[in-house]
């Protein structure tokens, strides 16, 4: 089954071939000879009932500094000249992105987009997660200062983050001697309207924070992130090792909690984050860590995302 594809990503000149999902499944979709198109959603249009884009055909190969090779830019049409889009543009989750999956949800089902863009936007990591509470750590969602002083004189210790963040960017750890949440608070009120996530901290992030990825609700494999010395984040942007780990019974069950309802959205490619047992985020955006994953254990996901991919099309 030869499909034409377009990947709405982040300029593909930027990324780490040696550690970017999307490149691990654009090699994989093209061995499997389909057609790829690249395009930024900067360029992405509604018009008459068409969703356009502007896209250049591409080639792509595991060769630093001349990884890919645009053809001459064509104006696609999304819902006639495409089976597949692929919608791997690196979050912040704010009206941008919000946006793009209404714009794209005028052509799914007929061209498959991967995940649905109207679960994306009906499952923010951080809020989606909160439907699974018998899994979680004390979890508060609010923009209250009341209720995060309660929160916190509860547990002491707490990680404070912005509800729509990614990649670590500030999430902060505040001891229960430390004076500064106020000053926060305060901070956060004047930059954005948007309610916090405030978590009970886990002490055992300290010997990692589990990805675990899911292909079409199933738990596939995982790799394991360590937060660098003196640092309270274990996201890989902010230098977070990854290791190799394997599943326990736990985080099997916390799996197969969530796999339903992840299946049931057409969520074909999501990563987990779990803590000592706990579940945190469930990642459904722009997921992560495909390529670790098959340097450790030699487990090739992208194979088995094409997999549910073309098995959606046909």
């Amino acid at each position: 089954m030869a499909l034409r594809v377009a990947v709405q990503m982040d300029p593909i000149e930027s990324i780490n071939i040696n550690g970017d999902s999307t490149f691990a499944l654009m090699l994989e979709a093209q061995a499997r000879g389909h057609t790829l198109w690249h395009y930024h959603v900067r360029t992405l249009a509604l018009h008459a009932g068409r969703v356009m884009c502007l896209a250049h055909p591409v080639t792509v190969r595991r060769e630093l500094g001349n990884h890919f090779t645009f053809g001459a830019p064509v104006e696609l049409d999304l819902g006639r000249d495409v089976d597949v889009v692929l919608m791997r543009q690196d979050p912040p989750f704010d009206m941008g992105y919000i946006t793009a999956t209404h714009i794209l949800e005028h052509i799914h089902p007929k061209t498959l987009v991967v995940n649905d863009p109207a679960q994306v936007r009906n499952a923010p990591e951080k809020l989606f997660v909160m439907n699974f509470p018998q899994l979680m750590p004390d979890t508060l969602i609010t923009a209250d200062p009341r209720q995060v002083a309660a929160f916190r004189a509860k547990h002491g210790d707490i990680i404070i983050k912005p509800l729509f963040g990614n990649g670590g960017a500030g999430v902060f750890h505040l001891r229960p001697e430390d004076p500064n949440m106020n000053s926060l608070l305060e901070m956060w009120a004047e930059r954005s309207r948007e309610p916090l996530m405030i978590q009970q901290y886990l002490p055992a992030v300290r010997q990692g924070d589990k990805r675990i990825i899911l292909v079409d609700g199933v738990a596939k494999g995982a790799i394991n992130r360590v937060p660098a010395a003196g640092e309270a984040r274990s996201n890989m942007h902010v230098g977070g090792r990854p290791e190799p780990t394997t599943l326990t019974e736990r985080e099997l069950e916390i799996c197969a909690t969530i796999g339903p309802a992840l299946r049931e959205r057409g969520m074909i490619f999501v990563g987990i984050d779990v803590i000592g047992g706990c579940l945190t985020e469930i990642n459904v955006t722009s997921p992560t860590g495909l390529q670790e994953l098959a340097r450790f254990d030699g487990v090739h996901l992208e194979r088995d995302i094409w997999d549910a991919i073309e098995a959606r099309r046909r």
